[in-house]
């Protein structure tokens, strides 16, 4: 019998049968049953990697799961021999390998001594501005700044689970961002750790799309690294350092309840909006609009108006929404009788202008956050530092005044509701999404709109 081969993990190919390759397990999987036809099994799989930067995906199927479940561990070596060689299947593997092994009960696997030159993980990292083109879902690595995040939130599943998640904002070079969902011991990590703005590598970030816009999870397999080393956390690193931190940002993720992006939402401008009000709809309806930032009203009646409050952050019962109601000083919540967890939140009443009109409108906390270019915790710091009567209660108007007819426009998403108050019946407006103009597909939908008039023109 030939003596097998030690290959390099990007040589394994279905030509070789006789092979012998040394790696360290960067992920695994949790054993999983199927069914398929009248034949039932468990399998798990574990990406490995070499020394030489080549990675690939095992399975391993019925005897061979028993036998190696417990055994592979993430982060130490092993050599694997014994195994069978077939094309990757893309749906659901990501590594960038042409090919995956499967391990079956003649296989064989022994634990190794550590090697120091294969590395603990290998990143194939995607951009997330590119990441707007793929095909979802999809499982990906990203590198990017956490431009923000939100507090630990923790909830009861519909089936009864306690779950525990944190949201981070991610941006990159790209002038992009997205954000992540952590959830049980990596949304747990102290606040600490996301202060600052740190540069984070995420591995295994499963994207789909969500509320008209995209979102991502990390698998359980996936890992987070602070600080990474490489040539695309310095690239993003240095775009941050040098001016990204202040550039205006493209929102993959729809926050807030509107959604920017929702299918039933009608294209509008403010002067639609003007006789929207005055129509008071039967039911709630949104509409996108396209206008700029002129105006934010930091003071009433020559007063100085709070733009942020403290709200209550447990969930409401049976869902995941925060309450979001206002707590008392203390921090309690009156609507869900218990201490709130309070976190800022932005409540502004914007001035917007276009084309046609300007308005005034109630902008949430989400949007806010978009609109004046910081967070409420930003915003809330900077109250506390004004002095009334010494010159530094104009700080924020100073701060948000760079905000004001800025190049970039936005695209607002504004929610029209009937509102009883005082026994009349009124139109209640507000801006419930903002995300920066796709310049690309704005202009797309407006050399639509003049082909349509040339049509009609001549017709």
């Amino acid at each position: 019998m030939a003596a097998e081969l030690v290959l390099p993990i990007s040589e394994i190919s279905s030509y070789h049968t006789k092979w012998t390759i040394k790696a360290r397990v960067t992920a695994k999987s949790n054993v999983r049953s199927f069914s398929k036809g009248s034949n039932a099994g468990k399998v798990f799989s574990c990406d490995l990697l070499d020394k030489e930067g080549g990675e690939i995906r095992a399975s391993f199927f019925n005897a061979a799961a028993d036998k190696y479940e417990t055994t592979l561990q993430i982060g130490k070596c092993y050599v694997f021999s014994r195994g069978s060689v077939k094309i990757a299947n893309r749906q659901y593997n990501p590594c960038n390998h042409r090919y995956e092994i499967t391990f079956d009960k003649d296989s064989i696997v022994a634990e190794s001594s550590d090697d120091g030159e294969i590395k603990a993980f290998q990143f194939n990292f995607v951009d997330l501005r590119n990441l707007q083109s793929k095909t979802l879902p999809a499982k990906v690595d990203l590198c990017g700044v956490v431009s923000s995040f939100k507090p630990v939130l923790s909830f009861t599943s519909k089936d009864g689970k306690e779950l525990v998640k944190r949201e981070i904002t991610i941006t990159d070079d790209t002038a992009t961002s997205m954000e992540v969902t952590l959830w049980g011991d990596r949304a747990k990590i102290e606040d600490a750790k996301f202060e600052g703005k740190p540069l984070l590598a995420i591995k295994g970030v499963l994207v789909k799309e969500w509320n008209g816009g995209r979102g991502g999870s990390i698998v359980q397999d996936g890992a987070l690294i602070f600080s990474p080393d490489g040539p695309e956390a310095k690239r993003v690193q240095k775009w941050w350092s040098e001016g990204g931190s202040t550039q205006s940002i493209s929102a993959l993720t729809v926050s807030g309840g509107g959604g920017g992006a929702k299918r039933d939402c009608k294209e509008a401008t403010l002067a639609d909006m003007r006789a929207v009000v005055e129509s008071v709809p039967e039911k709630m309806e949104h509409y996108n609009i396209v206008s700029r930032l002129s105006q934010c009203q930091t003071r009433k009646q020559g007063e100085v108006q709070p733009l942020t409050y403290m709200a209550c952050t447990n969930p409401r019962e049976g869902t995941t929404l925060s309450c979001n109601r206002r707590v008392d000083e203390s921090g309690f919540c009156g609507g869900c009788g218990r201490n709130g967890n309070p976190a800022a939140r932005l409540n502004v009443r914007c001035r917007f202008v276009d084309f046609a009109d300007s308005a005034w409108l109630t902008t949430f906390h989400e949007a806010a956050e978009a609109v004046v270019g910081m967070s409420a915790e930003k915003v809330r710091a900077l109250e506390a530092e004004a002095a009334p009567g010494a010159g530094d209660d104009r700080k924020i108007e100073e701060s948000l005044k760079s905000r004001y007819y800025m190049s970039q426009p936005f695209q607002l998403t504004v929610r029209a509701k009937s509102d009883s108050y005082n026994g009349e019946v009124r139109t209640n407006i507000s801006c419930v999404d903002c995300r920066p103009v796709q310049r690309r597909e704005h202009g797309r939908k407006l050399l639509g709109e003049i082909h349509t008039m040339l049509g009609a023109v001549a017709a």
